[in-house]
């Protein structure tokens, strides 16, 4: 049985389903822009926890506000999970009602609450079993929420790390409609309350394919690094049939802007992985053109997000939670614009399967 493919789009690819005030991606000229400032204004220049506030408020006042003491009573040994079923048990233990039930203004308190947790959760487990916690005094000492992470997380500051950290947040806080975007969305249309609704959208990163790829990133470097030869490397992965890592995007048809502003930020804090990053991105950039000269297949932010988050000495393994730390700016700001939508979501499917048949055939 045939379909038709102008009604059924794969994977949503293309499909148009929301209409949005929050970000917007400017395909063709390699952009991208919170409520309308594009984030090369903001990257280096304003902190994280007022990001949060454009895309939330549309405003940086008044932003994130500082996390309050409150231990992590989950302790899996993955940090996305831990966060994840963290931020689940925050509506019991502080009352959250469902966002059917409340106000605009309730609803933003308490998205913002449970913002600054999911990233108190995450240096609370990345700091790891039998450690002490760093005592709310010294966290205290932060001045922004990427300082008062790391000295939750670590105990200490590095500024370097801080302004790796902040950039990496602030470039990945949002971009529009993807899976755990998604996620959020159709949860908060139900009503649910906020925690519910983030601790979704943190469960859509548990595959692969969203949110994990610049882990894979820094394993090709190693590889090249090994090789001593970019070029030699490139060509004999794709000989093989291998995907090269931070190449292409499904929105931009130029270099996606955010890896444009991380590797600025790459090389303002000197890392060290900068020139063998460099090296490689010239490789398969050439190589992919010459095998794949109708497709652009330009660097995306995974890329460039391995090497800033390398050089701010996060693991490969907490990558994902810090995607969740980041985009949590972006998760609040949807949820909080479908409660408004208030309508709940839910799309067609179109049947192709048996035409009516009796049960008898089937004995």
């Amino acid at each position: 049985m045939t379909t038709d493919v102008t009604e059924v789009q794969s994977g949503l690819e293309g499909v148009v389903a929301f209409a949005t005030e929050i970000a917007e991606p400017d395909k063709e000229g390699g952009a991208l822009r919170y409520r309308g400032v594009d984030i090369e204004e903001l990257v280096g220049a304003v902190p994280f926890e007022k990001v949060w506030g454009l895309l939330v408020d549309g405003s940086f006042e008044p932003g994130l506000p500082p996390a309050i003491p409150h231990p992590l009573a989950i302790r899996s040994g993955d940090p996305r999970v831990d966060v994840q079923s963290a931020l689940a048990t925050l509506a019991p233990q502080w009352g959250f009602r469902q966002l059917i039930d409340i106000t605009d203004e309730q609803a933003r308190e308490d998205l913002a609450r449970a913002s600054v947790m999911a990233l108190s959760f995450v240096a609370q487990s990345a700091r790891g079993v039998g450690r002490p916690p760093v005592a709310q005094t010294d966290v205290d000492l932060g001045a922004t929420t990427a300082e008062r992470f790391l000295i939750r997380w670590r105990g200490e500051v590095d500024p370097d790390h801080v302004k790796a950290i902040d950039a990496y947040w602030i470039s990945a806080a949002e971009h529009g409609m993807n899976a755990s975007t998604f996620t959020a969305r159709v949860v908060a249309s139900t009503g649910a309350d906020c925690a519910a609704a983030l601790s979704s959208a943190v469960g859509a990163l548990s595959g692969p394919l969203h949110g994990g790829a610049p882990s894979r990133v820094l394993q090709m470097l190693d590889e090249v690094a090994r090789l001593g030869d970019a070029e030699r490397w490139v060509s004999e992965a794709l000989d093989r049939g291998e995907r090269l890592m931070g190449f292409g995007h499904r929105v931009y048809r130029a270099e996606d802007p955010r890896a444009r502003v991380l590797r600025r930020t790459a090389r303002e804090l000197g890392s060290t992985r900068f020139e063998a990053a460099e090296a490689l991105e010239r490789a398969a950039l050439a190589e992919l053109q010459a095998r794949k000269p109708d497709r652009v297949l330009a660097t995306n932010v995974e890329f460039w997000s391995a090497v800033v988050l390398d050089q701010a000495e996060v693991p490969p393994e907490l990558f994902t939670s810090m995607f969740t730390c980041a985009r949590v700016a972006g998760w609040s700001a949807h949820i909080l614009e479908q409660k408004r939508e208030a309508r709940l979501i839910r799309p067609t499917a179109k049947y192709v399967g048996p035409p009516p048949r009796p049960a008898a055939q089937l004995g």
